[in-house]
């Protein structure tokens, strides 16, 4: 194998495991994927999540990539479903996506609910929920689930 074959398999190699575009081939992300849709409601692919820390809480925002207005509806319907749930304490929805039974801060956020507002609000192409909080214990549970989302999601935060 010449020196070029070798550069561009090394290159492939590494792309895929940072995560490269092609994500289709990761079977674990894509039955995240699938579950995802799922639960929403709208393709994963063609849409974006952010899961951003803030100092008081944090943001969950989904929208699709190109406009959409069924998704869109979509997505702004899931996201007063989840503020709704996410209040009292039912992170159902998580646990269903990642497969998972408790997702990394929701038993915090579960016990310390009463010291947790989740506010959602429309955005252009989809919502957002916008968790606050003055608790301390609160902030650090919310910033550990979003990680995990984003991290398991594969997302940014922009």
């Amino acid at each position: 194998m010449g020196r070029c074959a070798v550069a561009l398999f090394v290159i492939a190699v590494c792309s895929s495991c940072r995560g490269g575009d092609d994500r289709s081939h990761d079977s674990a992300f894509g039955a995240l994927q699938e579950r995802g849709q799922l639960e929403m409601g709208v393709d994963q692919y063609a849409s974006a999540h952010v899961f951003e820390p803030l100092p008081d809480g944090g943001r969950i925002a989904l929208q699709m990539k190109a406009a959409d207005p069924t998704g869109e509806s979509v997505i702004r319907d899931h996201m007063r479903d989840i503020a709704r749930a996410f209040g009292s304490g039912d992170f159902a929805i998580p646990g269903r996506v990642h497969a998972i039974e408790n997702v990394p801060g929701t038993a915090t956020m579960r016990r310390l609910r009463a010291d947790i507002s989740y506010t959602p609000r429309d955005l252009d192409r989809g919502g957002e929920v916008r968790i606050k909080t003055g608790n301390r214990e609160a902030i650090a549970a919310i910033h550990e689930f979003l990680a995990f989302q984003r991290q398991d999601h594969r997302a940014g935060m922009h």
